[in-house]
């Protein structure tokens, strides 16, 4: 089907007077890489899927607000703009007039006139139409800067692409762009690029790769790529068969590398010789380009919201591999890393990806046994063996092995703290890093600073207050709640999956374990350690589960969002969880959902003692979506919904007023700039030009998630950039008149401050003004279809996506 066009359009077929047909061939909202792709030129365009200003269910309300405002004149019928761009002269112009501050960037911090005229197609760029706002001017710089990395000189732009809802915009980025900027593989076809490491600090650095003994088709194929490939100085290496050992760890420093993960075999070369195809897996995004632990659980989450099951599937299977061959999930795979591991998601994460691949049968029930065996594997050699376990609690601590200092920081990182050791020596700083780390000199001051620093590290919450110099001796909330989950985990997955009976294949054996694993066992484990948490970590006073030290043989007293994961993992009692909602949740929730810590715990800042990145005022993704699935786990719907419209509107408010930034971590007590995290290792995401094509991994997955939890009134709030105490008021309105009243004061307020947004038609959208039509008329973000009326919605509030794989 085409378009029928008016005698003004260059491609005019037929007469005015005919109905307009709406186009299957083309849409607007398509992926970059096929809205931008050449064979897209001269394409029929229907009507659009956005809050328009010619729709005819806000004409009464427009022409109240702008008197003498005429309908679009571009097309008949009213539909939307298409503007004829040349790609590099407008995106010249566009900077010149707009980007105040010269960072190819359009935020509400430039000082521009916010409008800028575009020429529109069908009068073949003879009349031009002003743009304005700092959005939709943003959007316009993004979409431009797209075109012209996919080649475009000219392009025919959609003005829906400009005002389309934010909170679709950004959740079609993050399905359609960001995941596939992020999703990485690992062989022939870059293994010289992804092996070469900028935290190399030695001094011939150069790609490798090491391959574990288990693994020799890897070895093989990889000498095999590097003898066709001289010129890369691709060095292909073993590992030896137990390559935890600190002292071959630290050895290895002098010769970093890649580690092998898994692959997958495909047609042989045309030579005859065996050929593989590295599995892919998504990066966090950033300066983190490896596999990382935690990070891939959280992408996870949103990659199946996303419908992208195959890629949780992968990350599965990597981290199998790693368990099988490097005896544990690593932090990432570098060799440098073969001593620490990460917070343990696999049982969860494999439950969830079962859940979406299950219809194949065979495969998936393979697919789960294998994770189960790796998990069990892991549990037993990682986190239940010294020093990790503590015999005398009965809890686990984050306590890497590892030896010297880590090599993976900056090369000046430690140098502050070196500094009264290099002048005690008089040494330099490489001659004294070089003699502690081969034992010629000894600092047990030092041992135990480093080994609490690993310790911090391998807790992914570096850095905290709440783990300075301490964290290797804390039995943690998080870790041990981690632990009750997968002895939970396995001890449903073994009844309800396998008859109440696993073996243990040689290969996943652990010396001194089981060879056949029974149900009974780990929910006695797990019983066990809910008991043990209960005993050494609640206070009740407080309404909060608290770290245990366990050498002082107490709590630390620590005020942490780590809390919660008691509730997500199931361990807290149910009058536990309501005691935590009652008196803990009220000390963590602030403007942008959950801080990190509290204020109190923190203590004072200054020079002496600067800002950790996990502590307050800072909000991490994966802090929220734990709270929120673990208040859903014990019927607290409310509070999730109230916690993830803080943080999603958070993050629409940045990425609309800051060129679509999406960070690693925000500051969640901030009503602006969130994004502006200057503490440490400073913010991922953010250095970016003209558009951000990644966001951050966890990030990305928090939004998509969260969206699954609010309901779809919030969700047209929240495209109205309507921060939660504004949208509760709306909501205890007594008339829809009142409701509309609040949300035009609270827009009146931004545009105050110069903080233009959106169309002011959307945020009459979210108050429910004449119903206007929704942004999208196909497949919404829930799934479901959706209709042009708010009337006509039905909400989807969404707790049964957030179930834990179906097993209970």
């Amino acid at each position: 089907m085409s378009v029928q066009r008016s005698p003004t359009s260059p491609r005019a077929t037929t007469k005015q007077s005919k109905p307009r047909k709406v186009s299957v061939e083309f849409d607007p909202f398509a992926a970059p890489d096929k809205y931008y792709s050449t064979s897209y030129g001269g394409r029929k365009v229907g009507k659009s899927r956005t809050y328009s200003e010619h729709d005819p269910a806000l004409s009464r309300v427009e022409a109240y607000r702008h008197p003498g405002r005429r309908g679009s004149q571009d097309v008949p019928g009213g539909a939307p703009r298409r503007y004829l761009l040349d790609v590099d002269e407008t995106l010249d112009n566009l900077r010149k007039h707009e980007d105040t501050d010269h960072n190819d960037q359009i935020t509400i911090e430039d000082r521009g006139p916010k409008s800028f005229s575009l020429p529109t197609v069908s009068s073949e760029g003879y009349r031009r139409f002003d743009i304005r706002g700092t959005y939709m001017l943003s959007n316009l710089l993004q979409e431009l800067s797209l075109a012209q990395k996919y080649g475009r000189k000219q392009i025919e732009l959609d003005e829906v692409r400009l005002n389309e809802n934010p909170v679709n915009r950004l959740s079609r980025r993050i399905k359609d762009l960001f995941w596939a900027n992020l999703t990485r593989r690992i062989d022939g076809r870059n293994v010289f690029q992804v092996a070469s490491d900028p935290k190399d600090w030695t001094k011939e650095p150069r790609p490798r790769i090491y391959i574990p003994r288990g693994a020799p088709e890897q070895y093989h194929y990889y000498k095999r790529i590097a003898e066709e490939h001289p010129k890369e100085r691709l060095e292909v290496m073993w590992l030896a068969e137990e390559p935890g050992d600190d002292d071959y760890v630290r050895d290895l420093n002098e010769a970093p590398g890649l580690l092998a993960i898994e692959m997958e075999r495909v047609a042989d070369t045309p030579e005859g010789k065996p050929d593989y195809r590295g599995l892919p897996f998504v990066v966090p995004g950033g300066r983190f380009n490896e596999l990382y632990g935690w990070d891939s659980y959280m992408e996870t989450l949103g990659l199946l919201v996303n419908g992208k099951p195959e890629l949780g599937e992968s990350m599965v299977r990597h981290f199998c591999f790693c368990i099988r061959h490097y005896g544990k999930i690593l932090n990432a795979n570098r060799t440098y890393y073969l001593c620490r591991s990460q917070p343990p998601f696999l049982s969860d994460m494999a439950l969830r990806v079962y859940e979406h691949i299950k219809e194949d049968r065979a495969r998936s029930t393979e697919f789960l046994r294998t994770a189960m065996l790796a998990a069990i594997k892991d549990y037993y050699k990682t986190w239940m063996s010294k020093p990790r376990y503590d015999p005398v609690s009965g809890l686990s601590r984050y306590v890497p092995g590892g030896r010297g200092i880590p090599p993976e920081t900056e090369s000046t990182h430690f140098y502050p703290v070196l500094r009264k050791y290099t002048e005690k020596h008089g040494m330099t700083f490489q001659e004294f890093i070089e003699a502690y780390n081969y034992g010629r000199v000894f600092e047990p001051e030092l041992d135990q600073y480093l080994l609490h620093d690993r310790s911090v590290r391998e807790s992914g919450h570096d850095t905290s207050y709440r783990l300075e110099k301490v964290s290797a001796h804390l039995a943690t909330v998080d870790l041990n709640s981690l632990l009750y989950k997968i002895e939970s985990d396995i001890c449903r997955t073994i009844r309800f999956f396998f008859g109440d009976r696993l073996e243990i294949p040689p290969e996943w054996q652990v010396p001194g374990k089981p060879t056949i694993e029974t149900s009974a066992v780990w929910e006695r484990r797990a019983a066990k350690r809910r008991k043990t948490m209960n005993e050494l970590m609640w206070d009740e006073d407080t309404g909060m589960f608290f770290d245990y030290n366990t050498v002082k043989r107490e709590q630390t007293g620590y005020e942490s969002a780590t809390t919660f994961w008691a509730m997500w993992a199931g361990a807290a009692t149910p009058a536990q969880a309501l005691t935590m909602v009652q008196k803990a949740l009220p000390l963590f929730e602030v403007h942008g959902g959950l801080v990190s810590g509290t204020f109190r715990s923190r203590g004072r800042i200054d020079k002496d003692r600067p800002s950790r990145q996990w502590d307050y005022p800072y909000g991490w993704a994966p802090q929220q979506i734990l709270a929120w699935t673990g208040l859903l786990r014990y019927g607290f719907k409310e509070d999730a919904q109230r916690l993830a419209y803080r943080w999603i509107y958070m993050c629409t408010k940045a990425f609309v007023d800051f060129n679509g930034v999406v960070v690693e971590k925000y500051d969640v007590t901030k009503k602006t700039n969130s994004h502006v995290v200057d503490a440490e290792y400073g913010n991922q995401g953010a250095d970016f030009k003209g558009v951000a094509t990644e966001g951050f991994g966890w990030v990305n997955a928090s939004y998509v998630y969260g969206l699954q939890i609010v309901t779809e009134h919030m969700k047209r709030a929240l495209g109205a950039v309507t921060e939660w105490d504004d949208f509760k008021r709306m909501t205890e309105a007594s008339s829809a008149k009142e409701a509309a009243q609040i949300l035009e004061h609270a827009h009146m307020n931004d545009k105050g401050a110069g903080q233009v947004h959106v169309a002011e038609h959307v945020h009459l959208a979210a108050a429910g003004v004449s119903s206007p039509k929704l942004p999208h008329n196909h497949q919404d973000e829930s799934g479901h279809k959706a209709t042009h009326g708010a009337a006509e919605r039905k909400e989807h509030h969404g707790p049964g996506e957030v179930k834990s794989g179906g097993v209970h």
